[in-house]
């Protein structure tokens, strides 16, 4: 077990925090439970009618007499029938509510998460908490609760009644409690262990399939199947071998709880039969204890592998637990102030930054960006460019110093208000499973099919929507697969207009777009920036020398800024040198600039 199993193993609450989440329903659970007595006490009640119908029979032969207890027993039996199938649809209802609350919860505080946490946790790793260790509780919630308390019921009842019926008997069948004691005790320490090693393989075995499942294009590319089915093969055999060790158990506790019932049952049978041959007791008697005894010792085997189960869901609990206790977040602020007449000038003043501890990536960062203006960060790979525009939209959160808008510190707005002002297009564009119309639109309230083809054609992305068979409403596959690389990009460059930010972010927008569809984008920046602050990082120089501002940054700090006519005559200037680079590796077509961070 590993570290992280241990620090899991020692979440404290777990159950009564899980408890929470069925309050609102104690009224169902309750009447659940009232309707699970029922059937248990109908259930005593039978051997006794069967008892009853033995020793009629056996004392005087006429069959007549068994028509009442016929009846009486039919009864039980419809009405165990409507009583089990009332209970389980109220459990089973209750059990999926409070699932899908918990379900929901979770995907709402995963969605709060900063991007920090995204970067640092793998997808399989989410999907597994999300999908099935939230599905695992459901089994706790419609099964083992209510079996618990229903076979504990059960075995305090069996045990009065037998021991009210003949108490030697009685105490003959329960000798051999204390082996089925310690044999369930350690059952359940070994089934807590084997099933929290299962959960901890799947989860490396999801995770692992999430991650190449994404990066299938490399690994056809260099032609490494064999490696990764090798790798996947390790996976999938130490999740065999962890779920073996699991049945293993069950196999081996089932039977001996098996052969524990039948040595008493023997025991039962050999006195009692020659009790009945005494006349100690009579034959109807001997038949009740008899099934008594049979049916003792399964509410005990359950009750066993119920806790077992209650074990293995207390470590999927603490697993989700672990996850919504997460606090990897941006904090919204408790009285957020709202920007009136929304402007959009943006100032950074004394910005560090660091992804972890102190490892800076922005140090000491000040600049100021005019409202309506346009700006175009350059700079090296690793320089700080992309981070700033993460940080504008608060995606994480500064360690020093602060950013406004309008004079307003981002930390003060609220993330939504502050998002709803900022559109940003990046050069990774993600599209969702759906259509071109939804895609664009993200299905916001207020966003038309007309709002969504305006904005299309203002990017000239509906030159190529409109020659599609359905149009808007063409299928959008996975991730857009089915799309190139720019018609991808002008589907999120449409997405970006039709929410209409005041503040456009320009992530490397046009680096996956070929000389053509740039031009198409060129011919609509004008109009699209006007009385925008547009912010902008991109290769291509042809997109940001004509910025109102260019900022040059080199390792993390801010060295340059002015025009593109001002900063290639300063002598010996990193944006010169930049500059002069990319004329000689282009030699006379049109330069550009270093990529991203």
């Amino acid at each position: 077990m590993n570290g992280q199993e241990e620090k899991l193993n020692k979440h404290p609450g777990t159950f009564l925090r899980l408890l929470k989440y069925a309050v609102p329903y104690v009224g169902h659970l309750t009447l659940g439970l009232f309707l699970m007595l029922g059937v248990i006490a109908l259930d005593l009640y039978r051997p006794i009618l069967i008892g009853s119908a033995v020793d009629i029979f056996a004392e005087n032969g006429d069959t007549s007499l068994l028509t009442g207890i016929s009846v009486k027993y039919l009864i039980c039996i419809v009405a165990i029938f409507l009583l089990n199938a009332a209970s389980a649809l109220i459990i089973g209802y209750t059990g999926q509510s409070i699932i899908y609350n918990l379900r929901m919860e979770v995907f709402k505080h995963v969605q709060s998460l900063s991007l920090r946490f995204f970067d640092i946790t793998p997808v399989g790793k989410i999907v597994t908490r999300v999908t099935n260790d939230v599905e695992s509780l459901n089994e706790m919630f419609t099964n083992v609760i209510i079996n618990l308390i229903k076979n504990t019921v059960k075995i305090i009842g069996l045990a009065i009644v037998m021991l009210t019926l003949d108490r030697k008997l009685a105490l003959l069948g329960f000798m051999l409690l204390p082996v089925v004691m310690v044999l369930t005790y350690f059952f359940r320490k070994i089934a807590h262990t084997t099933y929290r090693i299962v959960r901890t393989k799947l989860t490396a075995l999801n995770t692992y399939l999430s991650e190449h499942l994404s990066g299938m294009r490399v690994i056809q590319a260099f032609a490494k199947e064999e490696i990764k089915n090798a790798e996947f093969n390790d996976r999938a055999t130490d999740l065999y071998h962890a779920s073996f060790r699991e049945m293993m158990v069950f196999a081996i506790f089932r039977p001996l709880m098996y052969i524990l019932s039948v040595l008493a049952l023997i025991t039962i049978l050999g006195t009692g039969g020659l009790d009945v041959l005494a006349g100690g007791i009579t034959v109807g008697t001997l038949y009740v204890f008899t099934s008594y005894i049979q049916s003792f010792f399964e509410p005990i085997q359950e009750l066993a592998e119920q806790f077992g189960t209650l074990q293995q869901s207390m470590a999927s609990a603490e697993k989700v637990f672990t996850l919504l206790d997460d606090n990897t977040k941006i904090k919204a602020p408790e009285t957020p102030e709202h920007i009136k007449n929304f402007r959009g000038r943006i100032e950074f003043s004394h910005v560090w930054f660091a992804y972890s501890g102190e490892d800076w990536i922005l140090k000491d960062v000040s600049f100021v960006i005019e409202p309506g203006t346009s700006a175009a960060f350059v700079g090296a790979t690793g320089a700080g460019k992309s981070s700033i525009l993460n940080l504008i939209g608060r995606y994480y959160d500064i360690q020093r110093g602060s950013i406004t808008i309008d004079g307003v510190d981002i930390k003060s707005i609220n993330i939504d208000e502050l998002r709803h002002y900022i559109g940003q297009v990046q050069q990774d564009v993600f599209l969702f499973t759906g259509d071109i119309k939804s895609n664009i639109s993200l299905k916001t309230e207020g966003i038309s099919d007309e709002a969504v083809r305006n904005a299309a054609k203002n990017v000239n992305a509906d030159r190529f929507i409109s020659r599609l068979e359905h149009s808007y409403d063409e299928a959008v596959t996975e991730r857009g697969a089915t799309f190139s690389a720019g018609e991808r990009q002008l589907i999120s460059f449409a997405r970006t207009l039709a929410h209409d930010p005041s503040i456009l972010v320009l992530d490397e927008a046009t680096a996956n777009i070929d000389t053509e569809t740039e031009g198409l984008i060129q011919d609509a920046l004008s109009t699209l920036m006007k009385g925008r602050t547009t912010i902008m990082v991109a290769h291509r120089l042809s997109t940001i020398r004509h910025a109102d501002k260019i900022m040059v940054m080199d390792d993390g700090q801010l060295k340059e800024q002015g025009t593109h006519e001002e900063l290639i005559t300063i002598p010996d200037g990193i944006y010169k040198k930049l500059y002069e680079l990319q004329l000689e590796d282009n030699e006379g077509t049109e330069p550009g600039l270093c990529g991203t961070v």
